[in-house]
């Protein structure tokens, strides 16, 4: 098989499903691996990714972000320094800088063997920081569990589903009871009732205020740890 784009690694049937065993053990002893969890999720999510594309080419944004292309990379992040905290692009600016991430860390789509899906699992990988601004979802444990709940429930790929399996066995009883009792509860909720996350077209909303998004997409913020830790007193 040809290279199909720049980071594209040809693979056959039988490399493809070893790696995929192979991610997937690795993934689940040390989840913090990136790029074994990125290569689990283009050896095993071909088809979520048909499916999100069919989804993204069935509304106007979506098309949009298919026929351009957008990327998110550190010349985005620093383009939105200077937007007020309460828009969207201040608040992803704010959550990034804080924290130290950069766009740019992100592993390049090396398995996936059509250039559009490619793309649609970049863009996938682009947005997840986005996702965490509009929802409000913190980065521990906790947090990322629950937004990867929300992302298998958007996107159907079986990479969310095992990182949440393989991530709440890490957890101490405590925080495994407020996962299940209350953050898992909230993502299916939220995944249901926002829109498809990834047909928005996130770059023409940086400027406009986050609440305003957030009640455009139809998002429910995830609520904040003490009080999950509160409604279990009452």
């Amino acid at each position: 098989m040809r290279k199909l784009y720049t980071s594209h690694v040809p693979l056959s049937a039988l490399q493809k499903g070893a790696l995929a065993v192979g991610s997937a053990v690795g993934a689940l002893l040390s989840p913090q691996r990136a790029d074994l969890v990125a290569a689990l999720g283009e050896t095993t999510g071909v088809g979520a990714l048909e499916r999100t594309r069919r989804k993204m080419l069935a509304s106007k944004e979506g098309r949009f972000v298919m026929n351009h292309r957008p990327r998110i990379g550190e010349p985005t992040l620093r383009g939105l320094a200077d937007l007020p905290e309460n828009t969207f692009g201040g608040s992803y600016w704010k959550f990034m800088s804080r924290r130290g991430f950069s766009p740019d860390e992100r592993p390049p789509v090396r398995f996936v063997d059509d250039e559009e899906l490619a793309y649609v699992a970049t863009r996938y990988r682009e947005v997840h920081d986005f996702w965490h601004v509009v929802f409000d979802c913190p980065t521990t444990i906790l947090g990322e569990l629950a937004l990867k709940t929300v992302e298998y429930q958007q996107t159907g790929l079986p990479m969310c589903a095992l990182s949440v399996a393989g991530g709440q066995l890490r957890l101490t009883g405590e925080d495994r009871r407020i996962l299940f009792r209350h953050y898992l509860p909230w993502a299916f909720k939220a995944a249901r009732r926002c829109d498809h996350l990834m047909s928005i077209e996130y770059e023409r909303y940086f400027d406009k205020d986050l609440g305003e998004c957030r009640e455009e997409w139809g998002v429910v913020v995830c609520p904040k740890r003490k009080a999950f830790l509160t409604s279990e007193k009452r």
